[in-house]
């Protein structure tokens, strides 16, 4: 029950905040109007200028701000949806690169599996093979593994006697040296 409250009050601040510029123009731009009929009316009944001139000043500022503030608020939301096709772009974008980039990904992922076979490691030396390609350190491994940081330090050591290797750059170097070469 309290969550529907909550969200009850976050919705009514947040259309609020919505409409704000545009209550305060309607706000302002009524105000303009019954100012300008107060000075039509002011003027036919012979009312001091100066009361007249005060009137006229409020009223035009009135309008000035409410043609503001509608101005900017047009403008606000011709920007916001932009930014939601640009963000809509994106994620399309991304969605299409993780679908022609799995293909290869899958095949890479093949490849450096037979390898390490040829290594000849054991399955979680394989895994620890593949995290440490990923990036993370022992401790992230160990923590993702459920195991000690010294038995993860132990199969990497494990992992760089098999291959030859002298350590992580050098096994990333290995597998993803040939994919990043610089364009011609």
């Amino acid at each position: 029950m309290k969550k529907t409250t909550t969200s009850t009050k976050k919705r009514t601040k947040t259309d609020w905040m919505r409409y704000e510029r545009l209550i305060l123009a309607v706000f302002l731009l009524t105000v303009s109007g019954l100012a300008f009929l107060d000075i039509y009316n002011d003027y036919f009944e012979g009312v001091a200028l100066w009361h007249i001139g005060i009137e006229l000043v409020v009223a035009i500022i009135s309008l000035i701000w409410g043609y503001y503030l509608i101005r900017t608020r047009i403008r606000l939301q011709r920007a916001l949806h932009r930014e939601r096709q640009f963000s809509s772009d994106l994620k399309t974008e991304a969605q299409k690169w993780k679908r022609v980039s799995r293909i290869y990904l899958e095949g890479l992922s093949r490849e450096i599996d037979e390898q390490l076979n040829r290594w000849g490691l054991t399955e979680a030396e394989k895994e620890v093979a593949f995290l440490l390609l990923k990036g993370f350190s022992a401790t992230q491994i160990a923590r993702i593994r459920k195991t000690s940081v010294k038995t993860v330090r132990t199969q990497m050591n494990a992992i760089y006697s098999k291959s030859g290797l002298s350590g992580r750059s050098e096994l990333t170097a290995f597998f993803l040296e040939d994919l990043l070469l610089p364009r011609q």
